[in-house]
């Protein structure tokens, strides 16, 4: 018995949005192997160690594997260890972002990152690093660090290999939880396509293959996912949670085939998803509308010509209002994602930022604090000063971020707080401290939407769930395998 368990996220205001698509795709793969498989769902489980003990005393599963972002990493460490108290035979496996990162910036020679793997290795008998969805077979017998983050490896998803994967084995978890909606319609994720081929120094990712390298779907796979969404959970929303769906050359006719798939089951679709903005245009807003899309989110990042530039953002100030007109013509609202502690970060590029969503009104739109992640050039390229600080510096400009170091097991409140007061910053620039970082993302998210009239994104509330020791586990806990219910 293999158990995959889905950490909690408490960082986040409400944990139970988007499913974790990732751990999914490996139960369906080993599932499709033969293997027996029961999902621990922690999302959003307030006493989710407590769970973990009572899990524990049941289950026949000898192997845990558990995935796990950056933010992730303080409750995947104490589930970690729960389970080896509980069950000191049993073998662990971490995947996910966090490892994949940690061991791109090793790779590139950050002994800080070398640091953390050894924290990694320590506290699990194997870490998966890349794709899990081949890797996890090692990892059922191997020991130490499995890089699949290689593309030359037999590990590395290519475009035959993710089209030839299961869909996810949603029907392990609780959809039903999940409480997703676009426009009133009820809704749920998908990805497309794997990777963002971008360099933009704020982003983790950009040292490894597995998130930087393109891998596509065709258009044939992912309208058979979408009929398999409809037909068999009935669901009508969907967001393609692609890191730029325009990327892939061939959007346009997957929009159409979208389209016709929505005439022939005789249904509406209501779609979001992602763009890159100096890539849009008219004829993908027109293709996206038709096809049902009428939200797209884009990070623009900031209103400042420099820190667009700092960020090796490759978008100018003009291209992104470009993006905004081309959508408000074809019928499409935009949320902006915008971020700030960037270096050269000043009062004067905030007030650009604030002037730039003026001008340009988005329908929605957030704002951010970034923290270094490893595998980004802010973490991986960062020098370490005498105050024992890391300090970025973006060459061309001389402009500098300054960073404190983060214990990832420990720390997960830098990753995104309450927007009505309750972010912190672990960075900071020359001209803005960490508490002016803070107050200046405060004062422009509150001011901007005062000025444009949208209200803070409070009205669905979070729904916190509890897990009742000592009499068995809630559905929206724990699923097993059901390999005869697979359509796939």
């Amino acid at each position: 018995m293999i158990c995959l368990i889905i950490p909690p996220s408490p960082f986040l205001l409400d944990e139970r949005v988007f499913t974790s698509l990732g751990i999914l795709r490996v139960a369906a793969c080993l599932e499709k192997a033969g293997h027996e498989v029961e999902v621990l769902d922690l999302s959003g489980i307030e006493n989710y160690l407590e769970a973990v003990d009572d899990y524990c005393k049941t289950t026949d599963a000898d192997t845990f594997c558990l995935t796990a972002t950056t933010p992730q990493m303080p409750s995947a460490a104490k589930i970690g260890n729960r389970i080896t108290l509980a069950r000191p035979s049993s073998r662990l496996v971490l995947g996910g972002p966090h490892a994949t990162l940690v061991n791109a910036a090793v790779k590139k020679g950050s002994v800080r990152a070398m640091r953390s793997l050894d924290e990694l290795t320590d506290a699990f008998d194997v870490v998966v690093c890349g794709d899990g969805e081949r890797s996890i077979f090692g990892a059922l017998e191997g020991s130490g660090v499995i890089d699949a983050d290689d593309p030359k490896s037999d590990l590395f998803l290519t475009n035959q290999t993710l089209n030839e994967m299961p869909f996810p084995a949603r029907h392990l978890i609780d959809l039903d939880s999940y409480h997703y909606s676009i426009d009133g319609e009820r809704a749920t994720s998908l990805i497309c396509q794997l990777g963002c081929p971008f360099g933009c120094g704020f982003c983790g990712g950009r040292a490894s293959p597995m998130l930087r390298r393109v891998r596509t779907r065709t258009t044939e796979n992912v309208v058979a996912e979408l009929r398999h969404l409809y037909e068999t959970y009935g669901y009508k929303g969907f967001m393609l949670y692609d890191d730029e769906l325009n990327v892939n050359p061939q959007m346009i006719p997957m929009m159409d085939e979208i389209t016709k798939l929505q005439e022939e089951l005789g249904v509406k679709f209501k779609l979001r998803g992602f763009i890159k903005s100096q890539l849009f245009t008219e004829q993908q807003g027109v293709a996206m509308y038709r096809s049902g899309f009428r939200w797209i989110l884009t990070g623009f990042e900031s209103g400042s010509p420099r820190i667009l530039q700092n960020i090796q953002k490759r978008s100018t100030r003009e291209e992104n209002t470009r993006c905004v007109e081309i959508a408000r013509r074809t019928g499409l609202k935009v949320k902006a994602l915008m971020s700030l502690g960037h270096p050269g970060e000043s009062p004067e590029t905030i007030e650009d930022t604030r002037r730039w969503l003026m001008e340009n009104r988005p329908d929605d739109f957030d704002v951010t604090i970034i923290t270094p992640y490893p595998g980004s050039p802010y973490y991986d390229d960062a020098v370490q000063n005498s105050e024992g600080d890391w300090v970025y510096t973006y060459e061309q400009t001389g402009d500098k971020l300054y960073a404190k170091e983060v214990d990832y097991f420990q720390t997960a409140d830098y990753y995104k707080g309450d927007p009505d007061g309750g972010y912190r910053s672990y960075v900071w620039t020359d001209a803005l401290s960490s508490d002016m970082l803070v107050s200046g993302r405060d004062k422009l998210e509150r001011e901007v939407r005062k000025d444009l009239g949208i209200r803070y994104n409070a009205s669905a509330p979070s729904v916190r769930f509890e897990h009742s020791m000592g009499q068995g586990f809630p559905d929206n806990i724990l699923r097993k395998s059901r390999r005869e219910v697979l359509t796939i």
